[in-house]
């Protein structure tokens, strides 16, 4: 696994054993794409990765110039990852900061920022009920700026996706066991 553009191009990453599902190459390389399309560049933009895993999701978008990443993840061995990747990494821009908590913990404090993406990645035998719920606290807690966008893989042979009430559904990407959803906030969301 390897960051593929930006300041840390080419660095390569670890891998957490067995705790995690990691986002193959080609969904990453597929999400930057659709996410350069959206916003043109990374450059002054703020970014959550909820279920991090190994950090590389976050850590792409700080190489590319983010300027503020939250990273939320609870496995322990998960976060020993992060650490070390950010590590590896090397100095960059943006800020970087590990939230070691579940995503419904870290949605149930005060928002500090609202974000210009949100990217979740939770286990595929998290329930659409589950994720349903951490959509909700996204948009009651003010977690996504006006102009912002919510990315959403899950597996490509799971239940679709159901925007809750003010999301707007813009697309959604297949790449290979994949699916990826993208949504903005609904006009008068």
């Amino acid at each position: 696994m390897r960051i593929i553009a930006g300041v840390a191009k080419g660095r390569t990453l670890a891998s957490v054993a067995g705790a995690t599902r990691p986002t193959s190459d080609r969904a990453r390389e597929g999400l930057f794409s659709s996410l350069m399309s959206e916003f043109g560049d990374f450059l002054g933009l703020s970014f959550l990765d909820l279920f991090a895993g190994s950090g590389a999701i976050g850590l792409e978008a700080l190489s590319r110039g983010a300027v503020l990443v939250h990273a939320v993840e609870r496995d322990e061995s998960a976060c020993k990852t992060i650490r070390a990747n950010t590590e590896l990494i090397g100095k960059t821009v943006g800020e970087f900061h590990l939230y070691p908590m579940s995503a419904h913990k870290f949605l149930e404090m005060p928002a500090t920022t609202s974000y210009n993406i949100i990217y979740i990645d939770p286990p595929y035998d998290f329930s659409s009920k589950e994720l349903d719920l951490l959509l909700i606290q996204l948009l009651a807690g003010g977690f996504i700026r006006a102009d912002g966008l919510v990315a959403v893989e899950r597996a490509a042979k799971a239940e679709t996706l159901k925007w809750p009430v003010g999301y707007q559904p813009l697309r959604e990407r297949k790449y290979g066991q994949a699916l990826i959803y993208y949504a903005i906030l609904a006009q008068n969301g």
